[in-house]
């Protein structure tokens, strides 16, 4: 492995920061050098809403293309991005130490969403937010934007929206933590499954590559908390875009460490919601998201998850049609 690593990515600023990211650490830690090659994915030219394009997943497919064709060695994600199916011949090398994964309120005059007056407009193209924030009853309106994130923080600044809804990851990797004007408690928000991580990806064929990338970012830990995430989602047969929300986190137990996570599947006017919590070993996170999917189903939240996402739904604000993969 004496060649040079091409590096997949998608076009957006926060792609190609969080690739560059990426790319740093492996030659920092292994001496390799590295070189980005861009990739353009249908979510990244097309503006529709992601629910009407298959969801998030629109993002992986031209990557995941590229590696299989030979043209890079290395494919960068947002891990939320990633269905939850394996695919042929792709092996998810790594998945490094994860950033903060709460949503994140980029507000105009300072304010938190609880400080916003009725009727606000706030900007997100997530249904899993608009539940979410729906259900906490604080009267605004939630407006349906796409975007990267200079053209929703734009949007904010210009004045067509009072607020936008943004992952703090994406932010934190682009240096604007101090434009964010409040971090949401999970409590009340959950993020998405697998959100402020990164997936690193290569064809599962080149096992000398495999290896080398375990060995140099992979973060356990950060493995196991999305595993079990995933594996939630996987089982409550959910697409990246659909409105559920999981956390999962290694904490101390009286054994040693374990897990513990949090989910909540939610209707997409978010008046109805399935939230449940569980805990279980840290080496088994498969298991773990398995029960509490069973759980959470027993409660009826395929009843609230099997109505579709609307397919007009209107997004007057999504005239950029780079979409940032910290969204």
């Amino acid at each position: 492995m004496t060649t040079v690593l091409r590096i997949g990515t998608r076009a957006s600023t926060l792609a190609r920061t969080q690739s560059g990211l990426v790319a740093d650490a492996i030659t920092a830690r292994t001496g390799r050098e590295t070189t980005l090659v861009t990739v353009s994915t249908e979510g990244d030219v097309n503006r529709a809403p992601l629910a009407t394009m298959g969801g998030t997943g629109v993002f992986v497919s031209a990557l995941r293309d590229a590696l299989l064709a030979g043209e890079v060695d290395v494919a960068v994600h947002s891990l939320k991005d990633l269905p939850t199916a394996p695919a042929d011949g792709i092996a998810l090398a790594a998945v490094p130490v994860r950033e903060d994964p709460r949503d994140a309120i980029v507000a105009r005059d300072g304010l938190t969403l609880g400080e916003l007056p009725p009727g606000s407009r706030v900007g997100t193209g997530s249904p899993r937010r608009v539940a979410q924030i729906e259900a906490l009853g604080l009267g605004i309106e939630l407006v349906g934007t796409r975007g990267n994130v200079d053209t929703r923080i734009a949007h904010v600044v210009s004045g067509d929206l009072d607020a936008v809804v943004l992952a703090r990851a994406g932010l934190a990797r682009l240096g604007r933590l101090a434009e964010i004007t409040e971090v949401l408690d999970p409590i009340q928000v959950l993020p998405a499954p697998g959100q402020g991580a990164l997936a690193i990806e290569c064809r599962s064929a080149d096992v000398e590559l495999v290896a080398l990338l375990v060995g140099a970012l992979d973060d356990p830990r950060t493995r196991a908390a999305v595993t079990c995430e995933r594996m939630v989602l996987a089982e409550l047969e959910a697409g990246c875009s659909a409105p559920v929300g999981a956390l999962a986190e290694v904490v101390e137990g009286e054994d040693g460490d374990e897990l513990w996570i949090r989910a909540v599947a939610s209707s997409l006017d978010g008046a109805l919601s399935v939230r449940l919590s569980a805990s279980g070993p840290y080496d088994d996170p498969v298991g773990l998201g398995r029960k509490l999917a069973a759980e959470m189903i027993a409660e009826g939240a395929h009843d609230l998850l099997d109505p579709p996402v609307p397919e007009h739904q209107h997004f007057p604000l999504g005239s950029d049609t780079h979409h940032a993969s910290g969204k």
